[in-house]
C-alpha cells in the first residue's frame, strides 16, 4: 500500500511540472524565410536611446564593424554565409544556419569549422518591418541595468 501510494505521488509530481515552451520552437515561418532568401548587406547598426555604446556582435566584432557586411540566405535549407568586410575591422567570414520561427524570431548559429548539430549556442534576434527589399533584425542587450535595442538595417543586394 505505501508504495502504492509513493508512486502514485511521485506520477503527480512528475505530470504537474510541464515545462515552458522554449522561445526556439522549431515551428517554421516559411514565409518569412522566403522572403529574406537571397543576397543582402547589412547597410545600418543602430541604438534606440543611445548612439553612445558599444556593443560587440555575435561575439565577433564591434557592431560598427558589421556596415557593409554581407549576408546569403537560403530557405530551402535554412543555411547561409555572411562576411565582414568594413576595414579597420576583423576580416571573419563563416557558414550560418538559421531560421524563423511562429513567434517572429530568427534563430542562427555561426558554423565556422563544425558541423551544425555540434554548435550548441547560437543567438536569437527579433525580425521587424520584413519588406521585398528590406528587413530588419532587432537584439536586445543589457547596458547598465536597461535594455537597449540594437537594430541590424538589410538592404537586398
Amino acid at each position: 500500500m505505501k508504495k502504492g501510494l509513493v508512486v502514485l505521488l511521485m506520477m503527480i509530481a512528475f505530470t504537474s511540472c510541464k515545462p515552458q515552451q522554449n522561445v526556439t520552437s522549431t515551428k517554421l515561418d516559411t514565409k518569412s524565410e522566403v522572403a529574406i532568401k537571397g543576397n543582402w548587406t547589412l547597410s545600418s547598426v543602430t541604438y534606440l536611446g543611445s548612439e553612445y555604446i558599444k556593443v560587440t556582435s555575435f561575439d565577433i566584432a564591434d557592431s560598427k564593424c558589421f556596415i557593409g557586411s554581407t549576408w546569403k540566405f537560403i530557405s530551402n535549407n535554412n543555411k547561409g554565409e555572411m562576411a565582414l568586410t568594413s576595414s579597420n575591422c576583423p576580416a571573419f567570414s563563416s557558414p550560418i544556419t538559421w531560421y524563423i520561427n511562429k513567434e517572429g524570431k530568427f534563430v542562427m548559429k555561426i558554423i565556422n569549422e563544425t558541423k551544425a548539430k555540434n554548435v550548441l549556442d547560437g543567438y536569437i534576434l527579433s525580425v521587424a518591418n520584413q519588406t521585398e527589399s528590406s528587413f530588419q533584425l532587432i537584439d536586445q542587450v543589457n547596458v547598465g541595468g536597461k535594455i537597449v535595442d540594437v537594430v541590424y538595417q538589410f538592404q537586398r543586394n
